[in-house]
């Protein structure tokens, strides 16, 4: 949570609500320019990188207690803009101006443009596995961008499973991000992880790829769930 805050973006009960925001705009009948990436390049990574969207009748979101109440997540979140100079400090003294551009500001502006351009991309264009029937957006998979991105590119896979932890559903995707976690779950560091097994059935989700058969379904060697992929 600590290494997300450093990229430079927000605290991390700001993410879940910029996060959770976007996710339930894009899943209505419409959804605003602004939240869909819907606007051209320029336009957008304006929009994106410096403004924000104030809605007059938005979602009310209820963040659970264990989050809100938590001492580490509510400093961090106060104060996510000067945990920077935990990096800062140590970097000037070790090499000077140099060290402290380069591993602050270019680190910052390369992860936040980044972020915005993936998200420009996994929502306007790209293979796409499955659909979700009535949504506003549809996300997709930038294979070029799989690994680079710690498999956030595999966008599509995320639209049609927000609550799992892995991404990159099939062998053909890497997904830096799940092998993380899943060594920290096997190191007993974090719990709770779940697939697209474990989550809900939806009636809206369609798979549109035509050679999910001859695909094959990842299967994680030190994972005891064995099949989890759902077709439509």
């Amino acid at each position: 949570m600590y290494l997300g805050t450093l990229v430079g973006m927000t605290g991390p009960i700001g993410m879940m609500k910029q996060h959770d925001l976007r996710d339930w705009a894009q899943r209505q009948t419409r959804c605003h320019d602004y939240l869909l990436h819907g606007s051209g390049m320029l336009k957008d990574g304006w929009w994106q990188l410096n403004c924000d969207l104030q809605l007059q009748n938005g979602p009310t979101f209820h963040i659970e207690q264990e989050v809100l109440a938590d001492p580490f997540y509510r400093f961090i979140e106060k104060t996510w803009m000067w945990q920077q100079l935990v990096l800062a400090i140590p970097l000037y003294w070790m090499g000077g101006l140099s060290w402290l551009v380069w591993g602050v500001s270019v680190r910052i502006a390369v992860s936040v443009g980044g972020h915005w351009l993936i998200g420009y991309f996994a929502h306007n264009d790209g293979e796409r596995t499955w659909r979700v029937e009535g949504a506003a957006v549809q996300g997709h998979n930038i294979r070029l961008a799989g690994l680079l991105s710690m498999g956030e590119a595999w966008h599509n896979n995320h639209h049609a499973y927000p609550g799992s932890a892995m991404l990159g559903l099939y062998t053909d995707e890497p997904d830096p991000g799940w092998w993380v976690l899943n060594a920290l779950r096997n190191l007993g560091v974090v719990k709770n992880i779940r697939l697209p097994i474990q989550l809900p059935l939806r009636p809206e989700l369609i798979a549109e790829a035509t050679d999910l058969d001859r695909r094959v379904e990842r299967v994680p060697e030190d994972c005891d769930i064995a099949k989890f992929i759902r077709r439509g």
